[in-house]
């Protein structure tokens, strides 16, 4: 997938993550004769001149696999700096192809999950990309002080045992003493089913209750200087603008929301983005993305096709 190149010219490389119904990708292993000979990496290739980056991933899967796209969904785009050249890697996830993948280059191919990888060594600039694989399409957000603590426990364990594996407890207005009864519930039920929980802007909270990380708002996000302890897990924010998603990548987060894409019973006053400039805002960018505002699960698909990884929801929770 690396090509030589000068170490100012950026090489633009086309990454195919080959997603299974199960959630296993498609690994190989790079050939003798090639830089980083027997590493690990996302099928694809150099984008040649002229080509666009989804045709040059169509004709390296037809030459390197023997199959080709019929989905294909842009995803997150990483610039990595490797010795021999700068590659901008553009990754797609691909989900129905033709044919069966073999290599036809020799190379090996392993089938993987990103909670159990296997094999190794793993080309450096795939670290961060195997940490967004494991993200859920789903990020639900808590609304119990309008619900009621009883009901919301409700609907999150239902949702929970729907399949349900992310969580953001996002309660601004509630007392601190419910909030941590109510909290410590989340966590609990939420680590009974492996789902993880974010806390909405309290670090301090998330890890007494031993939560999974912390969810910035966006006027954290634009304070800080540097990303917050790493032993706080997760690191994600929410944004409205280029500012504000410069900002995240900047500090190094795993990922964030954007929106409202569309008009929102809590902000009615705030003109959402709508999806054209949604994904406008999110193209090439280098972290997952959750589409908010307004949205309920069928909207999932069309956020995936313009480039999220996926939708967070408040007040559809109960679809799940």
């Amino acid at each position: 997938m690396i090509a030589a190149g000068s170490s100012a010219a950026i090489v633009e490389v086309a990454a195919a993550v080959i997603i299974q119904p199960d959630g296993r990708f498609l690994l190989a292993c790079r050939p003798e004769g090639k830089p980083y000979a027997g590493y690990w990496e996302f099928p694809g290739g150099k984008v040649e001149a002229e080509e666009a980056p989804l045709q040059a991933l169509n004709r390296e899967l037809q030459e390197e696999l023997g199959i080709q796209i019929q989905k294909a969904e842009p995803w997150i785009t990483r610039i990595f700096n490797y010795s021999h050249a700068i590659v901008r890697l553009h990754f797609f996830r691909i989900t129905r192809w033709y044919g069966k993948p073999w290599g036809r280059e020799d190379q090996q191919l392993s089938w993987q999950s990103s909670d159990n990888i296997t094999v190794s060594p793993m080309l450096p600039a795939n670290a961060p990309v195997l940490r967004a694989l494991s993200l859920p399409p789903v990020y639900a957000i808590t609304h119990a002080l309008q619900l009621g603590v009883d009901v919301s426990l409700q609907q999150i364990e239902q949702a929970l045992r729907n399949g349900l594996r992310l969580i953001q407890i996002r309660e601004k207005e509630m007392d601190a003493k419910t909030l941590r009864f109510f909290s410590e519930k989340v966590v609990l039920l939420a680590h009974d089913f492996d789902a993880q929980v974010l806390m909405n802007s309290n670090i301090t909270l998330s890890r007494e209750l031993g939560a999974d990380g912390v969810h910035l708002t966006a006027p954290q996000l634009m304070a800080l200087s540097e990303r917050p302890d790493p032993e706080c897990g997760w690191c994600s924010a929410s944004c409205h603008n280029m500012e504000e998603l410069y900002q995240a990548d900047k500090l190094g987060l795993d990922f964030v929301v954007l929106g409202p894409v569309l008009p929102t019973l809590s902000h009615p006053e705030i003109k959402p983005l709508g999806w054209r400039r949604f994904a406008a805002l999110i193209r090439h960018y280098p972290l997952p993305v959750y589409a908010l505002g307004g949205l309920e699960p069928g909207d999932l698909a069309i956020a995936q096709e313009l480039g999220a990884h996926g939708i967070a929801m408040m007040r559809s929770i109960d679809g799940l």
